[in-house]
């Protein structure tokens, strides 16, 4: 069986070419700042779904951590002489049909909750991956100032990261309906 990507059928429509690591960086710094631009969006609707307060001051924290990345990122479209527009960034707006695909699930809170956390690391993770690459061309062509910001902002999706998995396995997971107790067999 052979699986065909529709994504993959036709590249006629393609209107940006890389011939530089400069084009390729602007193109990855779009992409980001589109990226964050979405969940910017999605982000009061998951403060709204949470039903651990630990989680939904996370998000509420990492809304504001969202700003700011836009304005670094602002600032960096400055420094480099570019405009942030470009095209959507699909990846991340895959990432968040599946979010809130999550967010629509009936079902006992504290499992809607570890849903979310899931669902939201997949964002974080996406959001690492971009940065860290990001990172990696701007340090090839000694934007040291692009460096930093891409940096601060790498290091908050970390931290965002970091806190989602805490949350989940001190608040969530040990407290949520079908986890074994002392004693029991797990299926």
């Amino acid at each position: 069986m052979t699986m065909t990507l529709p994504l993959f059928a036709s590249f006629e429509d393609i209107t940006m070419s890389y011939d530089t690591l400069h084009d390729l960086l602007i193109a990855e710094l779009q992409d980001i700042h589109s990226a964050e631009t979405q969940l910017l969006a999605a982000l009061p609707l998951m403060v709204k779904h949470a039903t651990t307060t630990e989680l939904s001051e996370a998000f509420t924290t990492h809304l504001a951590d969202t700003r700011q990345q836009v304005d670094r990122l602002v600032k960096i479209f400055t420094t480099l002489g570019v405009t942030p527009k470009g095209d959507t960034c699909k990846g991340m707006q895959g990432v968040l049909a599946e979010a809130a695909e999550t967010l629509k699930k009936k079902g006992d809170p504290l499992v809607i909750d570890a849903a979310i956390i899931g669902a939201a690391q997949r964002v974080e993770h996406y959001e690492i991956a971009a940065y860290t690459s990001a990172i990696a061309l701007a340090k090839s062509m000694k934007h040291t100032d692009v460096v930093k910001h891409l940096e601060a902002s790498l290091a908050e999706e970390q931290s965002a990261s970091e806190l989602l998995t805490s949350i989940g396995d001190s608040k969530v997971l040990a407290k949520a309906p079908g986890m074994p107790t002392a004693g029991s067999k797990s299926r």
